[in-house]
């Protein structure tokens, strides 16, 4: 099926009797992308120039029957293409550019052996500054020393005081469209917003063989597509990709998550690496394929496939199953999750109190090296935070007296080391709690009307979530038909106003009535 041509696409003809150079041409300029034309003569070149008026001519110097320069000559006697500007190849250095001094439509020479850096090198710059070379050159007029500076984008600067993370929330908060390229150096990650969300991910600089290294079976056999889609420039191998979704013969389906692998690979390389700098530049529109296939994804959820993406962790599995992880203070995060798997927002739901990897297996049925994986991803997202492990009690308080709340909070604060704990009013809380982490111990103040109602609830429906939790009732009533009542439901703790009460209630005596 024949591409449809782009109109913003620079056209190249090359005229070289190699069969060699004009594949390198064609691949390297092709995948940067330049629509590529090639001819192997003269002839060929002259009139494939007269129908197709290229924007630019790679001309070989030495060419069966003629040579680079009588080509140049005919160029210029034709007044449809006397303007276009011509680069000029050969092996023989300073001897051919000497015939090429006085002609105007010569803007460059190449010289032959050459790379593909500098091809491409060479190409950008003699189109760049090809219209002002070839007027100084036919007319006389002045060139300029220096090209004009690139403008610094709507906001640049670096990365010295804040990360990834927080520039793409601040711009994904405020809902800025455009395009925000880091500088690594040798290498350039694009990532396009929109709608608050992250829409595509490009880059230059990084060998798409990396990018397609731990594709999923599924989608293997795209992996030579990366080559153009990373690049995020229209080609005429997207052209051919975009005519394959429209008429169906493409599946979207397969095509998205390979788009989304490659974003997920590329955002993982972001993170792994401290970028020198940025600049972001507003509006504008989404390189051609990510408009029919937009990503629309979280950053959290990019972040998080790219933890899937990572390598497996080092440690013994018996080692990374006792990481614990907690919901992290939210400053500024951007709170959209989506693209999060369901089952990956309720990892993030069951840390609300610190949980470990272990434990979050045995509530979700995960693998403990995906949840760990997938806290990793949280990790870089700042919606998780790594905590240590200590031989806490997480503790759910029940109580509907303010006094006695307060001194629940104090004990909490004063015993952070040993106890997490939430206080709450009434039984559906306490459900909704244990659902989140199940809770090591329940503590009910059943002198509070309505802490005695929530408990006599809870008695009569007691959540699954909480069958192996511990209960622990504090009264100072001596209502010893209530106690016998509780018989092996619950401890008892006398004196419910009392800090030493509370604490006695975590030593949990055993003369007291047997756990539940």
């Amino acid at each position: 099926m024949k591409a449809k041509l782009n109109m913003n696409e620079k056209t190249i003809l090359i005229i070289d009797d190699s069969s060699t150079i004009r594949r390198l041409v064609d691949t390297e300029l092709g995948s940067a992308g330049y629509r590529v034309l090639m001819a192997a003569t003269a002839e060929q070149g002259i009139a494939t120039a007269q129908e197709e008026l290229p924007d630019l001519i790679l001309l070989d110097h030495q060419l069966p029957g003629t040579t680079g320069y009588e080509v140049c000559c005919q160029l210029l006697k034709d007044p449809k293409l006397k303007s276009i500007p011509v680069v000029c190849s050969s092996t023989l250095r300073k001897k051919a550019y000497a015939e090429y001094t006085e002609l105007p439509n010569v803007i460059d020479m190449l010289p032959k052996p050459y790379s593909p850096d500098l091809l491409r090198t060479i190409v950008a710059n003699a189109l760049e500054t090809a219209a002002m070379v070839v007027n100084s050159q036919s007319g006389g007029t002045a060139v300029p020393e220096v090209m004009e500076e690139m403008a610094d984008g709507d906001l640049s600067g670096s990365f010295k005081c804040f990360s990834v993370r927080e520039l793409v929330d601040f711009l994904n908060n405020v809902s800025q469209k455009g395009a925000l390229e880091m500088d690594f150096g040798r290498t350039r990650v694009s990532l396009h917003l929109a709608n608050g969300r992250v829409q595509a991910v490009t880059a230059s600089g990084i060998e798409p063989q990396w990018v397609a290294s731990n594709l999923p079976e599924a989608i293997s056999d795209l992996a030579p597509m990366i080559k153009f889609t990373m690049r995020g420039s229209s080609t005429s191998e997207i052209d051919g990709l975009v005519d394959l979704l429209d008429n169906k013969v493409l599946d979207a389906r397969l095509l998205k998550q390979l788009l989304r692998h490659q974003a997920a690979a590329l955002i993982g390389f972001c993170m792994g690496n401290k970028p020198k700098s940025f600049r972001f530049d507003t509006g504008g529109v989404l390189p051609k394929l990510f408009g029919k296939l937009p990503l629309d994804s979280s950053l959290a959820a990019t972040l998080v496939d790219a933890a899937m993406l990572s390598s497996q962790p080092e440690s013994p599995e018996q080692e990374f199953r006792e990481h614990s992880f907690a919901r992290a203070v939210q400053r500024g995060q951007n709170l959209d999750r989506s693209g999060l798997a369901a089952q990956h927002i309720k990892l993030l739901n069951a840390v609300a109190q610190p949980c470990s990897v272990s434990e979050l297996a045995e509530q979700t049925g995960l693998p403990p090296r995906e949840i760990y994986q997938v806290m990793q991803g949280l990790v870089h997202a700042d919606l998780v935070v790594r905590v240590e492990q200590h031989n806490t009690h997480s503790v759910i308080a029940v109580t509907g007296d303010a006094r006695r709340a307060r001194q629940w909070a104090d004990f909490f604060r004063i015993h952070k080391q040993e106890v997490s704990g939430k206080i709450v009013r009434d039984a559906l809380a306490v459900k909704l709690l244990s659902r989140r982490a199940r809770p090591d111990i329940v503590v009910f103040d059943v002198d509070c009307p309505a802490t005695r109602t929530a408990f006599d609830q809870m008695l009569k429906a007691c959540p699954v979530e909480m069958e192996n939790s511990r209960w622990v009732v504090l009264t100072n009533q001596n209502d010893n038909e209530f106690i016998s009542q509780l018989g092996e439901l619950a401890d008892v703790v006398g004196d419910g106003d009392s800090i030493e009460a509370m604490r006695e209630a975590f030593g949990c005596p055993t003369n007291e009535v047997a756990v539940r």
